[in-house]
């Protein structure tokens, strides 16, 4: 009853991962009808491209082996020798019916499941010696599908057999007034013709057996809602672990970029909102760089370690949005933003010299011109002043 009762939670299609490693536990939809149709396809194909090799060398068999004489009666090791003169020929027309049939059942394999080694069905379960489980695998769906397929088919090949028996018995009586040449010639074909029908009925039931296990594999590694939660939190990791890496390794990028900020030039601030650090250096750079930049609490750590660190705090909110919408750390400003950081860096600059040489700067910041289409808030100021006229 547990067991029924977990495989009817079992309602959801296995996962690629689950069938990946069933995969690697054997378990492959693999139909042994196939491989059936494919060694009886090919003795018919064979029987029927060799027929007349065939009875010249069945003839030929017979004849040497009913010949005998007098040596021979007056031998007793002819007999033997003989027998063992027949099986060695004999061999030599099995061995490659034999290869042949090995390397048909294996391309069976290959067309329904395709190349899966692996030595896991060998190791020994003793899960299996469990008569309950036993019993219950006997009578699971998997099992009794496979057991109602293997009694149809042997139900139409009694039926089939039959009928061929019945159609062809008189000309299988006639053989017995046949020669022997004759006899051999007719006999390959009405083997044939009962093998074609055999063949026409396997390759109706590969047919059939080839979805049918595809369709029962599927039913077997169906999974539940727990084991699909389980298996993602498996393959993606705990979602507080990484939570808490993903807030370790921002705190470690904040940190490296609040030290880069002491060597800034100049930082831009959307007052309290936004706040960007740049830094140019012309032997080494080809634009303005950004070392880091914020919002809001990161911000304000940005502008108090400027100020300790003495670097001027400018505040020009379209071009702070502006540079925090369109630019990353440690990336060079966008070309639409050369003028306007150009204006700003030139009045620190003049800043700068002011206070080195000790005479008192008394210059206006520079309020930058900013593209309109650079700043986020640019069309919602717009849109605003729209609204207020109408």
């Amino acid at each position: 009853m547990a067991a029924d009762s977990q495989n009817s939670n079992r309602t959801l299609p296995a996962t690629p991962r689950k069938i990946e490693r069933a995969r690697t536990e054997g378990q492959v939809a693999r139909s042994r009808d196939v491989g059936h149709f494919l060694v009886l396809g090919a003795g018919v194909a064979l029987l029927a491209a060799f027929t007349p090799e065939l009875t010249r060398w069945l003839t030929s068999a017979l004849a040497d082996a009913l010949r005998f004489d007098l040596a021979h009666l007056s031998n007793p090791r002819a007999m033997p020798e003989r027998l063992l003169e027949l099986a060695r020929t004999l061999l030599w027309v099995l061995l490659p019916i034999g290869a042949a049939t090995v390397v048909l059942a294996l391309a069976g394999g290959l067309l329904c499941g395709g190349w899966n080694f692996t030595f896991a069905p060998l190791a020994p379960k003793f899960s299996k010696l469990d008569p309950l489980s036993g019993i219950a695998r006997l009578f699971s769906g998997a099992h009794l599908a496979e057991a109602g397929k293997a009694c149809l088919l042997a139900l139409l090949l009694v039926l089939v057999g039959g009928w061929m028996l019945g159609a062809l018995w008189p000309s299988a009586a006639a053989l017995l007034a046949m020669p022997l040449p004759q006899a051999l010639v007719s006999a390959g074909d009405l083997l044939q013709r009962g093998l074609l029908a055999i063949g026409l009925l396997l390759a109706l039931s590969a047919v059939i057996d080839v979805p049918l296990q595809q369709q029962l594999l599927k039913r077997r590694l169906r999974m539940s809602f727990e084991e699909v939660k389980r298996e993602m939190r498996e393959s993606e990791g705990n979602t507080e672990v990484k939570g808490r890496m993903r807030g370790r390794m921002r705190e470690l990028a904040n940190r490296r970029m609040l030290a880069a900020v002491p060597r800034a030039d100049l930082v831009v601030m959307n007052p309290t909102h936004y706040a960007v650090a740049l830094k140019y250096d012309e032997a080494k750079m080809g634009a303005p760089r950004v070392v880091a930049k914020g919002a809001d609490l990161l911000a304000l750590r940005i502008r108090d370690v400027a100020r300790e660190a003495r670097v001027p705090v400018l505040q020009a909110a379209p071009l702070a949005r502006a540079l925090y919408a369109h630019t990353e750390v440690d990336q060079e400003v966008p070309a639409r933003l050369f003028g306007a950081v150009a204006q700003v860096l030139a009045w620190v600059y003049q800043l700068r010299d002011a206070m080195s040489a000790g005479r008192p700067f008394g210059a206006p910041a520079p309020v930058p011109e900013v593209p309109g289409d650079m700043d986020p808030l640019a069309d919602l100021g717009a849109a605003g002043a729209a609204g207020a006229d109408a």
